[in-house]
């Protein structure tokens, strides 16, 4: 079996009207956000050994804060064109070019297209917010999946647990 973090980025700054939707920094929240995911994922030995993260700055930014608890070398990260603002079709094809022998993969994009990879994955009956909300800024999925990552198939993967940032505190 393969392990999937699925992860939104944190919440990004909209003070500037002018700029550019993927140069957006994270907000305050969004910065102390990341610092504590790090921080327990580092405290449940929740360790990737694979990153294929977005290249808008708040995904980068996102990872950056994961950083300051986890290791993860550079050469384990691979920021991807595509997966900005990626559909579900173009999040599938990228998780099915991750290497072989890598069992513990972290996807950090945005949404729609995480969200709509995880009900594809794992179904639609997923735990949600109040509000009816499934991946918030900074929310964190894992994902037990086939080791097969280019047969991914409808509800093929098991939701293991959701993480939102207010779990963390």
């Amino acid at each position: 079996m393969k392990t999937l973090l699925l992860l939104r980025h944190a919440k990004s700054d909209w003070g500037d009207a002018g700029q550019a939707d993927i140069d957006r920094s994270l907000n305050e929240r969004g910065e102390r956000d990341a610092l504590r995911l790090g921080e327990w994922m580092m405290q449940q030995h929740i360790q990737p050994e694979w990153i294929v993260c977005s290249p808008a700055e708040r995904a980068r930014q996102t990872l950056d804060g994961l950083r300051q608890s986890l290791i993860i070398p550079d050469t384990l990260i691979q920021f991807e064109e595509r997966l900005y603002l990626a559909s579900l079709t173009t999040l599938l094809h990228t998780l099915g070019r991750c290497p072989d022998d890598m069992d513990h993969i972290l996807l950090l994009g945005h949404n729609p297209g995480m969200e709509d990879l995880l009900g594809y994955l794992c179904g639609q009956d997923l735990p949600r917010t109040a509000s009816g909300k499934l991946l918030t800024t900074a929310t964190l999925a894992q994902i037990s999946l086939p080791d097969d990552l280019q047969q991914l198939g409808l509800e093929c993967g098991k939701l293991n647990r959701i993480v939102r940032p207010g779990d963390l505190d």
